[in-house]
């Protein structure tokens, strides 16, 4: 069985990375997206601890979030310059799908229903149809709070807001929505919930198995609930804190608090990893509630985490955070990224105790 190696990449971003996602079908590929308004390809190699830059796509603001589309030569992002673009991988060709009214905050890409959602500070989410035969331009569902999160499952979005609002949506329902011609009713939430954490959220994100979610808040806590709307499903929900560090007693004691920035979950052991303003990562098991493992602490704050499609490859995105009180913020020179590949049992759970 092969030991997990990690290495760091020779050539990240220049400024803060706001997001990295994996390929869905090829897991080698990686694309970062930065404030410094691009985002980049990368080819991780096999055996050879090391990745490539494939090519960088400059955008005219800040990117905020990048997803794959529907293979591994198309993708998506969400801009400070209110866009949600479209860009051929291969060819470098962006498109505009639509614009939001405020900075767009986060794109997700449904592959079971072939569309793109977007979410914005405008308080709104933009539903495109990624079908080129399509006539819609895209469908606009208001929401009640200002949009920091989104993930989707196979079946579900959710979107988490200012004022701990958090609204599932059922993806078949906007497919149906979307693919209608009338000016049919607003889509509604499938379910809308409150938050069980206290402060903003920062992540969240889907179990693979369509089950349920985690979210992540700025006060160093994670939140593992499942979609089933049973009483005995929602007893099942919990909250843990994390990502804190204990200060000495001639310090005062108590802990000193991170955000927990990023959360992915393992595609085929269904566990997941945390990273946060402490500088590290951790794996959790959501189903035996405990922390399987901590990893080194980074040199800043652990911006994004991602899995490949495969569950080999863990990336992480390094650069310094707000909670460091940099007046003049500026990721450069300070921007890392590393991959890490897991050994064949790394990331498995060890099952309910």
């Amino acid at each position: 069985m092969a030991p997990a190696t990690q290495f760091e990449v020779a050539q990240p971003p220049n400024d803060a990375i706001s997001a990295l996602v994996f390929a869905p079908d090829t897991p080698n590929r990686l694309l970062v997206s930065s404030w410094d308004k691009s985002v980049y390809l990368y080819e991780v190699i096999d055996g050879a601890e090391e990745a490539n830059l494939v090519k960088t796509y400059v955008h005219r603001a800040p990117v905020l979030d990048v997803c794959f589309g529907a293979n591994q030569d198309e993708a998506f992002t969400a801009g400070l310059d209110r866009l949600v673009k479209k860009i051929d991988l291969t060819t470098g060709e962006q498109t505009n799908l639509s614009k939001h009214n405020e900075a767009v905050r986060c794109v997700v890409y449904s592959p079971q229903h072939s569309i793109l959602i977007s979410a914005s500070w405008d308080s709104t989410l933009h539903i495109h149809s990624t079908d080129p035969s399509s006539s819609q331009q895209h469908l606009t569902i208001q929401l009640p709070g200002k949009p920091h999160a989104l993930a989707a499952s196979p079946s579900k979005v959710v979107v988490a807001m200012t004022a701990r609002l958090v609204h599932i949506y059922d993806l078949p329902t906007i497919a149906a929505a979307l693919a209608s011609s009338s000016s049919a009713a607003p889509v509604q939430p499938w379910q809308q919930r409150e938050s069980s954490l206290k402060f903003l959220t920062r992540a969240v994100s889907c179990m693979p198995n369509d089950a349920g979610y985690a979210t992540s808040s700025i006060e160093g806590r994670v939140a593992v609930e499942w979609f089933e709307d049973t009483a005995e499903s929602q007893a099942r929900k919990y909250a843990f804190k994390c990502h804190r560090q204990a200060l000495p007693d001639d310090e005062g004691g108590g802990d000193i608090v991170y955000p927990v920035n990023a959360l992915a979950f393992h595609p085929v052991h269904g566990t997941f990893a945390s990273g946060g303003g402490d500088g590290t990562v951790a794996l959790w098991d959501a189903e035996a509630k405990r922390r399987m493992r901590q990893y080194q602490k980074f040199t800043d704050s652990v911006a994004a985490v991602g899995f490949s499609s495969n569950g080999k490859y863990l990336a992480i995105g390094i650069c310094p955070g707000f909670e460091t009180g940099m007046e003049n913020y500026s990721g450069e020179g300070r921007t890392k990224l590393f991959i890490r590949e897991l050994s064949e049992t790394e990331a498995k759970g060890k099952g309910s105790k």
